[in-house]
């Protein structure tokens, strides 16, 4: 875990927010018996975890495909290579939707806009080598050309909202690098 007390709360307020103001249809499947706090979330979002993420092409049609996100300081970080679909996509139109699922165990939904950590020929944003540090720490300082190779993308969310039907069959787990728990 690597959020502040104040992102905790940010995080916090999000999720709150974002279940109060969902649907009938959502709060009944979603409550404050079926969802986690954002300190106990942001405990289980340790190392990869396999995001479904859905961006929308110039003709307004959505694509989803999978990125490794990592949780970091309460949000989503992913990357991808720079001449993806996807990085076309989202430098076009950085609304996205994200999903992280184990199972029926836990679902985390997100909805945001995202930003480039490091653009390709431009100024990284200014947590960048923070980020890059944990990044090559988790995968390896070769995994890749970390300037050109891939771009990496923060998700701003706006709604965000957490399934955990039976918070006992939640634990910590321990990952290995590259696996996740």
């Amino acid at each position: 875990m690597r959020e502040t007390p104040e992102e905790l709360e940010e995080l916090q307020a999000l999720l709150d927010a974002s279940l109060t103001g969902s649907t009938s249809h959502l709060r009944s499947i979603i409550n404050a018996g079926s969802t986690l706090t954002a300190e106990r979330l942001t405990g289980l979002l340790t190392g990869m975890c396999t995001l479904a993420l859905s961006t929308v092409t110039a003709k307004g049609e959505p694509r989803i495909s999978g990125v490794d996100g990592h949780f970091l300081h309460g949000r989503w970080h992913f990357g991808t290579a720079p001449d993806a679909a996807k990085a076309r996509h989202l430098a076009a139109r950085p609304a996205v939707s994200a999903a992280h699922m184990r199972g029926e165990d836990l679902g985390v939904f997100t909805h945001g806009t995202v930003e480039i950590l490091n653009p390709p020929g431009g100024d990284p944003a200014a947590d960048w080598p923070e980020v890059l540090a944990y990044l090559k720490d988790f995968y390896g300082d070769d995994l890749f050309d970390w300037d050109n190779e891939v771009v990496y993308y923060r998700l701003r969310p706006h709604w965000m909202t957490v399934f955990a039907p039976d918070v006992t069959k939640l634990t910590t787990p321990s990952r290995e690098k590259g696996h996740e728990g």
